[in-house]
């Protein structure tokens, strides 16, 4: 196991309180540690070292200012560095919540202490007299530089990277940075395995495809998916961990992982059972929780994995076989959806119109490859809703478009040309998706913007996206090629965001087929 600090849950309590116990002659309750949980003011971290609770940090905080109001360390995971690592995450969630300034109280005769918050920065503010009702003592009041300023952000960056240092330290794995997450997604027709640490550094990644059992009906067959994933689980996720374990240079067992991530839903019903199932065996064996991970978020957390600065608010616009959507992400893991396809998906329609012409399945990379050596207004295909107020999107009349030309062209003895064909086609979904989200970054006057889903590997629609968007001056992160299309990358990145805020999947958990991103 690593050692990482993440959000401190009510399952935590136990652990915190002996830790306080253990530290203060006069601690806080249970019963106060669960009621700061409760209050939305506030921020209550935790350090876990080989499995365990072994420190925390709790501040409240109030438009621009935040109040450190409780640390404490273990014992035995004292001078180690763990009290200035829960400092640096504080720090890090603080800024992020626009604060400018951090402050605490600390017992002027506690040196130790002083000297730690000196060393992260705070300097003596002034002084409160016989502060500590039950001894009489004085505390000194201490206070952080402003967050936002230069000057403190070089020195957070230094405690940053003294911290990263400290808890890969005292990890399990020294060169393991962060929770160890296996991930695990069958919500389709691809079952994948994948092993992260910290969320950003890829252990190992392994996909069986089932392409070639579905290309025989020209679509997913759910019955085959199903099938081929009871067959494809074990092997796929053995590989994953062994991956990972040669990567490390240490056998790496589940014992040592720190979370399991499994794709919840959307998608079909037995193939997501496959995955949880396992999961669930997973975790009662070895006694490593579980977090369950919306697919559709993992597309938008993908995006992470190309542009590991990237940060909210932003657009994102989501594109695969079964889902269409422009969302409005205003912090990680909360999303406003702006609008979504009324009938046909845009992977769906690619394959639709590739089925059509008979270019065989999965049609959409076929048919984009065609679109690349033919003519985009050769034919005028309509951009249906392109210029409606709101942010839905329309596909089930342009395929139709497609199939009357179709039709006419033959029933005329005239030959297709399928170039100029499927690009006029993609022309017309492209320029619809582009419109759309042009007019979403202005109105939500955002300067980033994520596209996600098997069609974001799309050349064109990259290429139209980064072309337009640029113009307005916004950033445009597309996940790598690899990580488009379903894959359990994106599931572990949104798993660890999803453990470290607290998050846990019971094992009574269910499928969520029909699961909405929001």
């Amino acid at each position: 196991m690593s050692a990482y600090v993440r959000n401190m849950v009510a399952s935590d309590v136990d652990d915190v309180l002996a830790i306080e116990e253990r530290s203060f002659a006069h601690p806080w309750s249970r019963g106060i540690f669960r009621s700061e949980l409760c209050l939305d003011d506030r921020v209550w971290l935790v350090a876990v070292c080989s499995g365990r609770v072994s420190g925390y940090i709790g501040a409240c905080f109030a438009e621009y200012e935040s109040h450190i109001l409780n640390l404490a360390v273990a014992h035995d995971w004292r001078r180690r560095g763990l009290a200035k690592a829960l400092l640096a995450a504080l720090y890090s969630v603080m800024s992020q919540r626009g604060v400018n300034r951090m402050t605490l109280e600390v017992r002027e005769g506690n040196a130790g202490a002083i000297a730690l918050c000196e060393s992260a920065g705070f300097i003596v503010a002034g002084l409160r007299p016989q502060y500590y009702s039950e001894s009489g003592e004085d505390a000194l009041t201490m206070s952080s530089g402003e967050l936002d300023s230069s000057q403190e952000a070089t020195r957070f960056k230094a405690l940053a990277r003294e911290a990263e240092s400290t808890l890969s330290m005292l990890g399990a794995f020294p060169d393991i940075l962060g929770p160890i997450v296996l991930a695990i997604e069958t919500s389709c027709d691809e079952t994948a395995a994948a092993v992260l640490s910290s969320g950003s550094t890829v252990l190992s990644s392994v996909v069986a495809s089932q392409t070639e059992f579905h290309s025989r009906f020209g679509g997913v067959v759910p019955e085959i998916a199903s099938r081929k994933h009871t067959e494809a689980i074990v092997s796929t996720v053995d590989e994953a961990m062994k991956l990972a374990s040669e990567r490390i240079g240490v056998q790496l067992a589940y014992k040592d992982l720190d979370a399991i991530a499994v794709t919840q839903g959307p998608g079909l019903v037995g193939a997501l059972v496959v995955g949880l199932a396992y999961a669930k065996g997973l975790s009662l064996a070895s006694g490593v929780p579980m977090v369950g991970v919306n697919h559709l978020e993992g597309h938008i957390f993908a995006a992470r994995m190309a542009d590991s600065e990237i940060e909210p608010p932003f657009i994102a616009l989501v594109l695969s076989g079964g889902h269409t959507f422009l969302a409005y992400v205003p912090k990680w893991g909360t999303y406003k959806i702006l609008g979504e396809t009324l009938d046909d998906a845009v992977g769906e329609a690619f394959d639709k119109v590739a089925k059509l012409l008979g270019l065989g399945y999965p049609g959409g990379p076929i048919l984009s490859a065609l679109a690349e050596e033919g003519d985009r207004d050769a034919i005028d295909f309509p951009r249906a809703m392109m210029h409606s107020k709101n942010y839905s999107f329309s596909l089930s009349g342009l395929k139709t478009a497609v199939v009357n030309y179709v039709r006419h062209e033959r029933e005329a003895g005239r030959q297709l040309n399928l170039p100029d064909l499927a690009a006029s086609f993609q022309a017309a979904v492209n320029d619809v998706q582009v419109a759309k989200t042009l007019r979403a970054v202005k109105k939500y006057d955002v300067k980033r913007f994520v596209l996600g889903g098997g069609v974001a590997a799309n050349r064109e629609l990259r290429h139209a996206l980064s072309e337009e968007l640029g113009r307005a001056g916004v950033s445009v992160s597309v996940p790598p090629l690899a990580l488009c299309t379903d894959n359990a990358v994106m599931i572990g990145v949104a798993g660890t965001f999803r453990f470290l805020r607290g998050e846990r999947l019971l094992l009574s958990a269910d499928v969520m087929p029909d699961m909405r991103l929001g």
